[in-house]
């Protein structure tokens, strides 16, 4: 292949020629002007001498073709793996090998996959990064096998027609299922609404069409419950969640038969339950120095509303003062016991001795209130270990010990139980306190007052002399019970000996009895990472544990706990699909969301060519069915429309390089003004003849 072309080399600057020649033009137009006989050898000659100025030669070119190239995407996303859709490619991609053949383009192939994190098919990125390496002065075509659901934004066009190969089917339809206004946090207790929609997309069978169905729905992996819904409407949904921490809802439709896939057909949303405001009933049977410990950490708590009564004046005092002399608030007692007792979360009973102020009806209703899921917390004092306690209302059903009347007034260091190191009320505290020389104790300050208690249930996970119960936590029914043998705690906020972890135990005292999801002892938590879980068991029993694991394809795996630190049994463990996952060990459960339950690939199933048509109408491409039958490749011109009934066009590009190059001059430079002169002399003797 040999290319030529004329190309100048000037003797003289462009701007100098151009002057010369503005010159002799100027010198031509007068001589026409006056009329002389010899005007056009004069403006030949010139014309001869200003090309010789210029220096023409002749350039050839020995050139090297280069074949066009054809662009082929080919999309491996899930959606383009439903049905017989990946058939489908491979035959396209077969088709459209041989048809380039035939034309002498030279093709090159990118597949697409699914994006990360759950970007679903991004064709028009893969396009760009793609012809990055592509000389776009040898592109005569770009081909996208795909369903045409493309999930990211339009790319600039490039010099080329870009055409859709379309996989799919005409008769093709799906169901999906969409969960809109999905809050991320619920308040326990309160109702939340969800809304649900149930779309049918493609060509819908007759037998189906506005139909109603049947939604199946479930909270933390419990048994799915049932509603109707219709289909193409927005369908609202009440819950109420009543565990803190992560809630996960899933949503599930029955598959139908002929639907492109049942991937969408169920969805996952995951809730935060909190509480709205924790409200806490403390009283304090008489004035003393521990209980402003009490009242500063429940006031230092933004999440608690407290209410706190101390009885400073009871009914068995006389003292001879006239009650309208008194400033004292009345103790409400049959409004707290009473009428609004089941709106606290937690009632404390801080060395509160028996005096007449609660009649045994109302310790009655207060022991109905914590078996029916409320919580009490008794902090004793010598008033506990005497014939005034409140061990001996009917409260003492529900406490996990029982006085013995004794009280020990010396010093001594509290310490955890055995079963106070497993126990996540306690777990840890010692952790910033070694014991000191020659002991085997934490080294928290000492005590100076323990009540005996003889055990009657729950765990002790402190202990004091002797080994003594320190601390006693039980459940009663459905709710928690709590008792604490000495009111000294409030030695380790002073620091007295160097303190102790009292705001922390107080903290952890409360809201375990308050059912902090946290601080359970018995629980199974799964964090997901990506496509990982780590499992959590805890347990105040020594195992071994393991944890049953049921994919979303209802496949189970038997995967072992190592016990890691006290009381708490871990694993790790990896995924093989996105889902939802469900754990049990022994009698916890527990769900877990791997990668995407929902993935934006499966939103939308039903092959469109929507998403790229701006740019298949921006190069003047177009869209050609597979099953509508494969297209032929026809050559175009640039600019023209690029497709028709039954064929694609790629465009010739003619794309070359340069091998070799020579110069050769028309003529040598003395010649071209040889000649100029003369025929400028020419004219002048014409004109001299006249």
């Amino acid at each position: 292949m040999t290319g030529v072309e004329v190309v100048f080399d000037p003797l003289l600057i462009w701007p100098v020629i151009a002057a010369l020649g503005a010159a002799a033009l100027l010198v031509t137009l007068l001589s026409v002007w006056r009329g002389l006989a010899g005007w056009a050898f004069r403006a030949l000659g010139f014309a001869l001498i200003l090309t010789a100025l210029a220096n023409p030669s002749l350039q050839n070119e020995d050139r090297q073709a280069l074949s066009d190239i054809a662009l082929v995407l080919r999309d491996e996303t899930g959606s383009n793996r439903l049905s017989d859709r990946q058939a489908q490619s491979e035959a396209a991609l077969t088709h459209l090998s041989a048809e380039l053949a035939r034309l002498g383009i030279e093709e090159r192939v990118v597949s697409v996959p699914d994006a990360p994190d759950n970007g679903g098919s991004t064709l028009n990125t893969a396009l760009d990064a793609a012809l990055a390496d592509l000389p776009r002065d040898r592109l005569a075509g770009v081909f996208v096998v795909s369903d045409g659901l493309a999930h990211d934004a339009s790319t600039t066009p490039p010099p080329a027609p870009v055409h859709l190969v379309q996989t799919g089917a005409a008769q093709e339809w799906d169901r999906r299922l969409i969960v809109r206004n999905a809050p991320a946090y619920g308040i326990l207790g309160e109702t939340l609404r969800l809304t649900l929609r149930i779309e049918d997309e493609g060509n819908v069978p007759e037998a189906l069409r506005g139909r109603p169905v049947q939604v199946g729905f479930a909270l933390n992996g419990e048994d799915l419950r049932y509603a109707t819904a219709p289909v193409g409407e927005d369908m609202g949904l009440d819950l109420t969640l009543d565990r803190g921490g992560l809630n996960v809802l899933r949503f599930v439709l029955d598959p139908q038969e002929g639907e492109l896939t049942d991937r969408n057909n169920a969805a996952v949303v995951q809730i935060n339950g909190i509480r709205d405001r924790l409200r806490v009933l403390l009283v304090s049977g008489e004035p003393h120095t521990g209980q402003r410990t009490w009242r500063n950490l429940l006031k230092s708590d933004p999440s608690v509303d407290l209410v706190h009564f101390t009885i400073l004046r009871p009914p068995d005092r006389q003292d001879g003062v006239p009650v309208n002399e008194l400033s004292l608030i009345a103790f409400p007692t049959r409004e707290l016991f009473v009428e609004k007792i089941d709106e606290f979360d937690l009632i404390i009973f801080d060395r509160y001795r028996r005096r007449g102020i609660l009649p045994s009806s109302y310790f009655e209703n207060i022991r109905r209130y914590v078996s029916e899921g409320g919580a009490l917390l008794v902090v004793g004092g010598t008033e506990l270990a005497s014939a005034e306690s409140i061990y001996h209302s009917p409260l003492g059903r529900i406490l996990p010990g029982e006085p013995t009347a004794r009280v020990f007034e010396q010093p001594f260091t509290p310490h955890l139980s055995d079963i106070g190191q497993r126990h996540p009320v306690t777990a840890g505290l010692d952790a910033d306190y070694p014991p000191r020389a020659g002991s085997d104790v934490p080294g928290w300050g000492r005590w100076l007052r323990q009540i005996d208690l003889t055990p009657r249930g729950g765990e002790v996970v402190m202990q004091g002399i002797d080994e003594r119960p320190l601390l006693i936590l039980d459940h009663a029914g459905e709710g928690r019970v709590a008792i604490l043998a000495s009111d000294q705690a409030w030695l380790w906020d002073r620091g007295f000996e160097g303190g102790g972890p009292q705001a922390e135990l107080l903290r952890r005292l409360a809201h375990w009895m308050m059912r902090e999801p946290d601080l359970e002892e018995e629980a199974l938590v799964a964090e997901a990472d990506g496509q990982g879980l780590h499992i959590t068991r805890r347990s105040l029993d020594d195992g071994p544990h393991g944890v049953t694991i049921t994919g979303p394809d209802d496949s189970t795996v038997e995967v072992p706990l190592v016990e890691t630190a006290p009381g708490r049994f871990t694993a790790d463990w990896q995924g093989a699909e996105p889902g939802l996952y469900r754990l049990r060990s022994e009698d916890q459960e527990t769900v877990a969301v791997l990668g995407t339950a929902n993935p934006r690939e499966y939103e939308r199933v039903v092959a469109d060519g929507a998403p790229l048509a701006p740019l298949l109408d921006a190069t003047r491409g177009g869209t050609a069915a597979i099953a509508a039958g494969l297209p032929a490749l026809r050559l175009i011109d640039a600019g023209r429309q690029a497709y028709g009934r039954g064929w694609l066009g790629v465009t010739p590009r003619g794309a070359y390089v340069t091998t070799d190059l020579r110069l050769t001059p028309l003529l040598p430079a003395w010649a071209w003004l040889l000649l100029g002169v003369g025929f400028v002399l020419g004219g002048w003797l014409r004109e001299a003849r006249r």
